[in-house]
């Protein structure tokens, strides 16, 4: 049930939330995005953000096709067992479970981590409302806070000039369409270089908006990022 009122809209937003991944670097031993954070398995937080984003009309959960932790049937929640052996390939895979479900090639797909499940309604409705009138879209990013550095043999080689430096997120917003082209025009070589959504749309040529994200969207990845994100959604309870 959504906690928000919904509204009309021209638009049709659909979420795609790859979640095959096994998470090595989290040290679980299970899949990182089933590992119980704040009383439930954090997809489940993420799945709850999406559901209260009003101008969300469907979620696709990619899981891989012997993943059997999640068991949903909801006409605004699907899932799909075909997952991929990377994440550029279970997304490339949920477009067409996405077409399969009605999605047109006009519509825009947000893309999101199944880890990172500090996501609000709030930052997905403010990328919707950044992106939808842009003739390519876009993803929520977040400008480098630190000083970067390069290294050469375990020492600082130089320091990088950060001005113009973000730290991409997600979710990523683009044409359904678009970015399946995107994607398929990288499926041979097996996606090489395919880092998010974004990178496959910069390598056809487009350059995705950068909207303004929050720090405490980050991606769950090692051990000590749950006692973190416990931490942040319990205080928001």
């Amino acid at each position: 049930m959504s906690a928000f009122q919904n509204t009309p809209t021209s638009v049709r937003c659909h979420a795609l939330l790859p979640c095959a991944g096994t998470g090595s670097r989290a040290g679980t031993a299970g899949p990182k995005q089933y590992q119980t954070v704040a009383g439930l398995p954090m997809v489940l937080h993420t799945l709850a953000a999406f559901s209260a984003a009003p101008r969300i009309e469907q979620t696709v959960l990619v899981v891989a096709p012997d993943d059997r932790f999640l068991s949903v049937d909801q006409p605004d929640l699907r899932l799909a067992r075909c997952g991929g052996a990377t994440r550029a390939h279970s997304v490339y895979n949920g477009l067409d479970a996405l077409s399969a479900r009605g999605a047109a090639d006009d519509d825009w797909v947000l893309v999101h981590d199944a880890a990172r499940c500090l996501i609000t309604p709030q930052q997905i409705e403010a990328l919707i409302s950044a992106c939808e009138g842009d003739p390519v879209g876009g993803l929520l990013a977040l400008k480098l806070p630190d000083t970067l550095k390069t290294e050469r043999e375990g020492r600082v080689a130089t320091t990088v000039d950060r001005s113009d430096k973000w730290l991409a997120q997600t979710p990523q917003m683009f044409r359904l369409g678009m970015l399946r082209s995107a994607l398929a025009a990288q499926a041979d070589s097996g996606f090489a270089g395919v880092t998010d959504e974004a990178s496959a749309m910069e390598m056809a040529g487009h350059r995705p908006l950068l909207v303004p994200g929050s720090a405490q969207n980050f991606k769950v990845t090692y051990p000590e990022d749950f006692a973190l994100a416990e931490a942040i959604l319990s205080s928001r309870t």
